[in-house]
């Protein structure tokens, strides 16, 4: 029993944080559905082919774990080379840091002393963790809690890069609050972050290039003024996967914060890239795993699930190995897989893997992922350790 709602949140970190290894692997066709499954060595491409895509650049990769959720990624993503990643809430953070993960960027701003509370008691038994901020009153009042404990916390201002989710404004805004931050005994000004999640999803992928390479420009732009102020700006992080080859062109983005590309998702998969409709550069290596269970009238048939196990914030799942499949949700546990012209047959028992709408709310649904091996057998199961962490 916990003795108070601290200490609920607390225990929240002490989650399994590493590979369960089963004593005997087992088929892929054994695992009960809906299973959350990886391809692992699609992942593994979909990991080299990011570091090869930055290395001639030198731009650095800050991978953001709020996708993927689980320190068994974002340890092989440190492995290959990654600078540190990046969580989105403070408790994914606990949990990260809990699995002896050190560099760590919080991407979004804190306003509670609650909150301020548990950055620096991370930020105090971590080697770097960061965190970002875009208010003046919420700096000052971070820094006089990091003060208090006896550190100076590492922080970045947030640019608002016209997108009106968080960040300060372009300009003199952004450069008042960077000498309010260098002010503040207990704070460190690092450097600046801005991410416009506003484009990353542009169909078109000639205005998304111009988007994004605007929206750079306009942030280096302010960069160039907390310079000229007597500031040094040792990070400009942001940017994602929908704009990853775009970012790594921008001289003074030092890393880029792309998350979806380690497993990709049909919503990605949907836009284009250079002269082609699909973004297929990483390839989908993460499904969701169904059984057909019931064929209640004539060209459809009925697969176990639904709502509880896909993501419906964007598009629908779709049939990875199938042609002529169209899903459709139809409930909590249920989905209804309409069979065109040109389907092929599905028999009550088969097992279908579809492409998750949108990896990251899909994974916050799952307690496990099921990695499959390229012997087709699944030899260990990861914990999403950071599932439900969204205070």
């Amino acid at each position: 029993m916990v003795s108070s709602i601290t200490s609920y949140f607390d225990a929240a970190s002490r989650r399994p944080l590493d590979p369960v290894i089963l004593e005997q692997p087992v088929p892929l066709a054994d695992v009960p559905t809906p299973a959350l499954v990886v391809v692992r060595t699609t992942m593994e491409r979909n990991l080299a082919r990011m570091v090869e895509h930055l290395a001639p650049s030198g731009t650095g990769l800050r991978p953001h774990a709020k996708m993927h959720k689980t320190p068994v990624v974002a340890r092989r993503q440190l492995e290959l080379g990654a600078i540190g990643i990046c969580c989105a809430k403070v408790s994914e953070a606990e949990v990260m840091r809990a699995a002896g993960i050190e560099h760590i960027l919080i991407t979004s701003p804190v306003a509670s002393l609650d909150k301020m509370a548990r950055v620096v008691s991370l930020a105090a038994c971590s080697e770097d963790v960061r965190i970002v901020v875009d208010d003046a009153a919420c700096a000052r009042a971070l820094g006089d809690a990091a003060r208090s404990a006896g550190i100076r916390l590492k922080v970045l201002v947030d640019l608002d890069p016209r997108m009106g989710r968080t960040g300060v404004a372009l300009g003199q805004p952004a450069l008042e609050l960077v000498r309010v931050v260098a002010g503040c005994d207990g704070l460190e000004f690092t450097g600046l972050q801005q991410y416009a999640g506003q484009i990353m999803h542009l169909e078109d992928a000639a205005e998304r290039r111009r988007r994004a390479e605007e929206v750079a420009a306009a942030g280096l732009q302010t960069r160039d003024l907390i310079l000229a102020d007597g500031h040094d700006v040792d990070v400009f992080t942001g940017g994602g996967t929908g704009t990853f080859d775009v970012d790594c062109d921008e001289p003074g983005i030092t890393d880029i914060q792309a998350g979806s590309y380690v497993f990709m998702d049909e919503e990605y998969a949907a836009i284009g890239q250079g002269n082609q409709p699909r973004f297929e550069y990483f390839e989908p290596a993460l499904f969701v795993l169904v059984t057909a269970i019931s064929r209640p009238r004539s060209g459809t048939i009925t697969v176990d699930g639904g709502y509880k196990s896909f993501a419906s914030d964007s598009v629908a799942p779709v049939a990875r190995d199938l042609s002529g499949v169209r899903y459709h949700f139809a409930g909590d546990e249920h989905g209804v897989l309409q069979l065109l012209e040109g389907a092929p047959q599905i028999a009550l028992g088969d097992r279908i893997r579809m492409v998750t709408p949108h990896c990251d709310p899909t994974i916050n649904l799952h307690d496990w992922m099921v990695p499959v091996e390229a012997d087709g057998m699944v030899h260990e199961l990861w914990p999403v350790s950071a599932r439900g962490c969204s205070w």
